[in-house]
């Protein structure tokens, strides 16, 4: 899915017939849909006096073929995971700053500064925390959902009922979960057991769907899906019967990122557009509309309740998730080719 958004200024620029070319000062964001509210675009607008034009992607494999296939130049600022900022970093995508160009640096929490996939903080800036683990209908199903089987073993009930996300990475590491098998593994034959997990699991999933995950759980088109924690909190809040699980044998813990692209056209716009997201106040905002944790100090102080005290937002105690883990090159092959063989 793709979709654009401008600001009220940009609108009325196009009103008048104003050309590219004469409008000075503008943004350009490559974004997940649905992830950030018009009215903080547009605030962040009128301050600085940019018009924001925002592009969307549904998975971080899509941003980065789009990225390769000629897209870096285009944009200012996107908004990857954790695994997918490390590898950009590798395909020479990022631009790096210094912590004073951006006067709120040291409002990043500081367990988040000195991550594995951008050590200091010279690309990238916290975005928003969350989980990727399922959502279930309890009008459909009142068993146990404690359990990846749910997903990848279904009980007869749910089966041809299943949405599952068009994300590789998450995909492939929740499956290697319920396995008991390491993420990027070389092992032979541990990456058949996850082929064959997976083409036989594929006979239950009704669809592959990351942008409309909460739609088709929301609607009662799907009875289980793949759900991101923060669109779970959305999703109950559209139908009381939907019921996020924190799975026994773990889910995907992520970190997505504001990072500044290389050959970025309106660099220092960027800069702005990233020292405004670490107020306080507007990360708050991003928690507010998205459902998921910030990781600006003092935010959550701000977030509304039903966010900060949501159970989609608090894994039970003992409950722990793995980040999605970037392969070296040759192992990645394998794994694009069960990928492959998954989506055929």
């Amino acid at each position: 899915m793709k979709k654009y958004l401008v600001s009220t200024a940009m609108a009325g620029a196009l009103l008048l017939g104003a050309t590219a070319a004469q409008a000075e000062g503008e943004l350009r964001i490559y974004h997940w849909f649905d992830y950030i509210s018009q009215e903080l675009l547009d605030k962040f607008s009128e301050e600085y006096g940019v018009d924001v034009i925002i592009d969307t992607y549904d998975s971080n494999e899509s941003l980065l073929a789009a990225l390769k296939a000629g897209k870096l130049g285009e944009y200012d600022v996107a908004v990857p995971g954790d695994y997918m900022v490390k590898i950009m970093t590798g395909e020479g995508m990022l631009d790096t700053f210094e912590p004073s160009e951006l006067p709120n640096f040291g409002n990043i929490d500081e367990q988040w500064v000195n991550v594995d996939f951008d050590e200091g903080r010279k690309s990238s800036i916290p975005y928003q925390i969350g989980t990727t683990g399922f959502m279930v209908n309890r009008e459909a199903y009142d068993g146990d959902i404690g359990s990846l089987s749910i997903l990848f073993d279904p009980p007869e009930e749910l089966q041809g009922n299943i949405n599952v996300f068009d994300s590789q990475g998450e995909l492939l590491a929740l499956a290697s979960m319920y396995l008991g098998i390491p993420q990027c593994s070389s092992n032979r034959d541990q990456l058949k057991a996850l082929n064959d997990q997976l083409l036989a699991s594929k006979e239950h999933w009704a669809s592959f769907g990351s942008d409309i995950a909460k739609e088709v759980l929301v609607s009662g088109d799907a009875k289980v899906g793949m759900m991101y924690n923060g669109f779970g909190l959305r999703a109950r809040s559209e139908n009381a019967a939907l019921e996020y699980a924190y799975p026994k044998e773990g889910y995907v813990f992520w970190m997505d990122n504001v990072v500044l692209l290389k050959d970025a056209p309106n660099r220092e716009n960027a800069l702005k557009f990233m020292n405004f997201l670490l107020e306080p106040e507007n990360a708050a905002e991003v928690s507010n509309f998205a459902g998921y944790i910030s990781g600006v100090t003092g935010a959550m102080a701000l977030a509304q309740d039903d966010v900060k005290n949501a159970p989609e937002l608090n894994p039970p105690a003992g409950q722990t998730g793995q980040f999605v883990q970037s392969c070296e090159q040759s192992v990645q092959e394998l794994y694009d080719r069960i990928w492959t063989n998954v989506k055929k």
